[in-house]
């Protein structure tokens, strides 16, 4: 399904050059198959049916255009994760059973994880070849001390099993040094960049989510959870995991009274200096480093039993542009979106979600120019925001966010799809209250216009989407510009899988409703002018929301 979208838009886009890499042996073929898709009238309907079906002999020039790799699966290889119990059950089950690694990136653990790393401790007492390595955010992991923190959670686990099988590695952004560092509050410090990503991988599988590891996202916070069983694509993301690892503080404990149990130190074999000490230095040094990890391979990697029949791919999308200015997520994106405003595609679905509704102005400009037969965009209300109630500058946070959907709105309606483009609030209870649930989840879903539009409506049989993206981004200006995050494009023709990710957005719309702009001129909803004033401060000094 990918194929066509990618295909597609490399035929537009390049006119009559090959959309396939010089390497590749079907070169001639693909090119041709550009070239007539360009000349064929797609305005009819069985014909753009034809299209599709010329336009997927390109599916393995995919990995080229989009510059990163690609695995190919089969569908039983992904389970997708519905609830908070179950991803923390889930992934305690897949600790316990661990024998050789564990891999952990997050943006933090919860200082009151016990229960967890207590699941982390017996893994390693049963199992002396097992080495499990943690890399959280230096900033979020930190912030408490000298009261307990993530760093003072998890150093017991390497006075106990020691360095050579317990790494506990924090990323620091290079943006934040200096006076920055010194006077920007540590309750927001973290607006100028954190290690965002959320991959959680133990032995040959992987969970790909966008939920941290605490109470509240094992119990009441809603995000996204996908596991996948692939050697190949465990490797792959235990290798951006090592290698950021690689350019992050490691935590050591220490008896220093005052230090909060631990000590942070920039390790001589790290392959660039501190971000602290040479800001500029440690980004060339980290962009060498890490270069090498987004290149796809020559030949596109498979992890089915039988590659000719895979009918579900994989596609590692990331932003690491603190370190790497190179990713890979946002022009991926930029391809699929661009090649929805084109025939055959013109006409599909989509629903995107994010809990924090910040998208960046070029992101909302591309799902706005897809003029999709439907799209739902799906954010958190802010009694569902996990800033609500909070204190001081972060308590501002879900009015801020309820002015920019409101602003979406805006542009909605300037864009003439009001009838089309709808926004829906997720509110389950009120946070911070008995039963209140805070919403996390983000992500994109695709579905393609059927093969045959001119069938009666009702006559159609469900449709549901053949691409997703999950991961850590929020589609945000510090996703793109400050945060590192980690996703996948999941691309499929399987009906089954098809089906469990339209379930998917079905169940996480079982509380959300629809709001237009009547909802915004509540008194209650309106936005004052010091949550806007702080919106442009943040801005000023470089950080952002």
């Amino acid at each position: 399904m990918t194929a066509i979208l990618v295909s597609y838009a490399a035929a537009r886009l390049r006119g009559s050059r090959s959309i396939c890499c010089r390497t590749c042996p079907c070169r001639s073929r693909l090119r041709l198959c550009a070239q007539d898709c360009i000349k064929e009238d797609v305005a009819d309907a069985s014909q753009a049916h034809k299209n599709r079906e010329k336009i997927l002999d390109g599916r393995c020039t995919i990995d080229a255009f989009f510059h990163t790799s690609k695995f190919e699966i089969q569908p039983e290889q992904i389970t997708i994760i519905k609830t908070p119990t179950d991803f923390y059950e889930t992934l305690k089950a897949k600790i316990s059973k661990a024998q050789r690694r564990i891999y952990l990136s997050t943006l933090y653990i919860g200082k009151t994880e016990h229960e967890f790393i207590s699941t982390i401790r017996n893994a390693l007492a049963k199992n002396p070849n097992l080495h499990v390595s943690f890399l959280t955010d230096s900033l979020r992991g930190t912030r408490e001390t000298p009261e307990p923190s993530s760093a003072s959670l998890l150093t017991p686990l390497i006075t106990e099993f020691g360095p050579e099988r317990v790494e506990v590695r924090m990323y620091h952004t290079p943006n934040l040094t200096g006076l920055r560092k010194k006077y920007i509050p540590k309750r927001i410090n973290e607006g100028w960049g954190l290690q965002h990503m959320k991959l959680y991988g133990v032995d040959d599988e992987i969970i790909i989510s966008g939920a941290n590891l605490s109470s509240d996202y094992f119990s009441n916070r809603q995000d996204r959870y996908h596991l996948f069983s692939s050697k190949d694509l465990t490797n792959y993301f235990a290798k951006i995991h090592d290698g950021v690892a690689k350019l992050s503080f490691d935590l050591q404990p220490s008896d220093t009274p005052g230090s909060g149990g631990y000590t942070m130190s920039w390790p001589s074999t790290n392959p660039a200096p501190s971000p602290l000490s040479s800001p500029s230095k440690y980004r060339d040094a980290a962009s060498k480093h890490l270069s090498h990890l987004l290149t796809p391979s020559n030949s596109p990697t498979s992890t089915s039993p039988n590659p000719s029949s895979s009918t579900t791919t994989i596609y590692p999308i990331l932003s690491l542009v603190p370190l790497l200015p190179t990713s890979t997520e946002l022009p991926a994106l930029t391809t699929i979106l661009t090649s929805l405003t084109r025939a055959p595609l013109h006409s599909s679905t989509w629903t995107f979600t994010a809990g924090y509704f910040n998208m960046t102005p070029s992101f909302r400009r591309l799902l706005l120019s897809t003029r999709p037969a439907s799209g739902t965009v799906l954010t958190a209300h802010p009694h569902a925001n996990g800033f609500y109630g909070s204190k001081g500058v972060s308590g501002m946070l879900p009015a801020a966010y309820t002015h920019l959907a409101s602003t979406f709105l805006q542009h909605v309606k300037h864009s003439h799809q009001r009838d089309t483009v709808v926004l829906k609030e997720w509110k389950k209870g009120i946070v911070g209250e008995k039963n209140g649930w805070t919403y996390h989840a983000k992500g994109l879903w695709l579905t393609l216009p059927s093969s045959t539009p001119s069938t009666p409506l009702a006559q159609h049989p469900p449709q549901h989407p053949s691409l997703t993206v999950v991961g850590s981004s929020n589609y945000t200006t510090r996703s793109y510009e400050l945060d590192l995050e980690a996703n996948v494009v999941v691309a499929t023709t399987d009906p089954g899988l098809c089906r469990r990710l339209g379930e998917e957005v079905e169940w996480l719309g079982e509380h959300a409703r629809e709001v237009d702009e009547r909802e915004f001129d509540k008194t209650e909803r309106r936005v004052g002018m010091g949550v806007r004033l702080s919106m442009w401060l943040v801005r000023v000094l470089g950080g952002a929301l």
